[in-house]
């Protein structure tokens, strides 16, 4: 047996006199090999079924469609259960949103330092808005990253629809997404839109697979600048919105950048979306991906939350067994 050391990789390379030697020692590797290869996807399989199940029996109560997609970072373990179906993002379009105002920061062609003025007339009445509590009368100077720090991390629907205008409408933020490879996320509508119309909130919509596929490229560096990525990551992970969803039954301290989104009900007790997606961090480092879309649902809040808490869990479950 020969050794040879190279740029900190051990090489090593087998020679024997006697052939017939060689080729049975081949063999036995390469049935040993191959048997690791055969065991990895038995356990990727036990795995992948064995979580589908669960999660399976927890969206039961719903009492509406489910969608969950689910990515594995550092292994690309995948599940999806309806996960190609279309269902209304609400406010979880914001994360889109702001990956296309922070690709124009990138650019050059917006700065975070920039003022944005506030006009009374920006800051509509009957709509979540932190963003006119603390500006009510308007007439304010703010910066963009104040702007969009609000729109993400406590979701914001006036502050929503200003960056929206500042970028040039929702048609521009659908062609951004749709360049990055991303098809199954479709924004037509604004916040204020979706307040005139209960429906129009259904032209919004993702499948559950795009909506981690687009967390996935944003989490590894394939869309923003190095700054832009860790200022956006960090706005998620401050997000205040609906913590009994993702985070709900995760140990306390547990890192997640989510982004939420929430129909409230109609006037028959049904909720059109109740929505969670975002990126957890294990104890040991690694990630997975998540997002959990209930939609049309006629169970209370207090359970849709708990659907996609429970689901969350399970996944957390699985990758600390």
């Amino acid at each position: 047996m020969q050794i040879q050391f190279k740029r900190g990789k051990m090489v090593v390379f087998m020679i024997y006199k006697n052939k017939a030697t060689s080729m049975i020692l081949f063999r036995i590797h390469f049935i040993y090999f191959f048997l690791i290869i055969w065991f990895s996807l038995l356990n990727a399989f036990a795995f992948e079924d064995s979580l589908k199940t669960k999660i399976e029996h927890i969206v039961g109560g719903a009492s509406g469609k489910v969608g969950v997609a689910i990515i594995g970072i550092e292994n690309y373990d995948t599940l999806t259960i309806n996960g190609e179906n279309k269902f209304p993002m609400q406010s979880v379009y914001k994360f889109p949103l702001a990956l296309a105002i922070l690709n124009q920061v990138d650019k050059g062609i917006l700065s975070l330092e920039q003022n944005i003025h506030l006009k009374k007339e920006d800051l509509l009445p009957d709509t979540w808005s932190p963003l006119r509590d603390k500006y009510p009368e308007g007439g304010a100077d703010i910066t963009l990253d104040e702007l969009l720090s609000i729109t993400v991390s406590h979701s914001d629907n006036n502050g929503c629809d200003i960056l929206f205008r500042l970028i040039g409408g929702t048609e521009k933020v659908d062609q951004y997404i749709h360049k990055l490879g991303i098809t199954d996320i479709t924004i037509t509508a604004t916040e204020e839109e979706m307040h005139r119309d209960w429906q129009i909130q259904y032209r919004n919509w993702s499948s559950p697979a795009a909506m981690v596929q687009l967390l996935y490229k944003f989490f590894y560096g394939k869309i923003l600048s190095e700054k832009s990525r860790d200022y956006l990551y960090r706005a998620m992970v401050k997000t205040s919105t609906s913590p009994g969803r993702l985070k709900g039954l995760l140990p306390e301290g547990t890192v997640v950048a989510r982004k939420s989104g929430s129909s409230g009900e109609n006037e028959n007790g049904l909720a059109a979306a109740t929505n969670d997606a975002g990126i957890v961090t294990l104890p040991n480092g690694k990630h997975f991906i998540i997002a959990v879309f209930v939609s049309d649902s006629k169970a209370d809040e207090k359970t849709r939350d708990n659907i996609i808490a429970e689901i969350t869990k399970a996944v957390w479950d699985n990758y600390m067994e």
